[in-house]
C-alpha cells in the first residue's frame, strides 16, 4: 500500500513540474492574441494528417508531432513558432521538444484549434 502513496506522489510532482516548466517554455496565448501574431510567424498544425486535412487554420504548415523529431530543420530559430493542435495539449508537448533543441519563441493557441473561430481551410 505505501507503493502506491509513492507512486501517486511521484506522478503528481512529475506532472506538476512540467505544467511549471511549460509555463516557462512557451507561452499560451488567447485566440485574440494568436491571431494578432501568427502571420509573422512560422504556424504549425502539430495534428495529425487527416485532422489537418479535416480543416486547418489558414496559412498554416502540417508537422505532425508524431514526426516533429524528424522534421525539425523544417522551421527557423530565428522567427516565431505558433503552434496548435485539437485541444493544445500536442502543441504543448511540440513546445517542449522544441524548447530542448534551443528553439526560445514559442506560443501556442489556448484551448487548441476546437476554440478557434477565425478563416478555416478544408481539403
Amino acid at each position: 500500500m505505501q507503493w502506491l502513496w509513492i507512486i501517486i506522489g511521484a506522478l503528481i510532482t512529475y506532472s506538476a513540474v512540467m505544467y511549471f516548466m511549460q509555463r516557462k517554455m512557451v507561452k499560451t496565448l488567447t485566440e485574440e492574441e494568436f491571431r494578432a501574431g501568427y502571420r509573422k510567424a512560422q504556424l504549425i498544425d502539430v495534428r495529425e494528417p487527416d485532422e489537418y486535412a479535416a480543416g486547418h487554420i489558414l496559412g498554416a504548415r502540417n508537422i505532425p508531432l508524431t514526426q516533429l523529431r524528424m522534421r525539425m530543420k523544417e522551421l527557423r530559430k530565428d522567427q516565431p513558432i505558433y503552434l496548435y493542435c485539437q485541444s493544445g495539449l500536442r502543441s504543448g508537448r511540440a513546445a517542449q521538444m522544441l524548447y530542448r533543441k534551443g528553439y526560445r519563441d514559442l506560443y501556442h493557441l489556448k484551448g487548441g484549434f476546437k476554440t478557434w473561430a477565425g478563416k478555416v481551410k478544408k481539403k
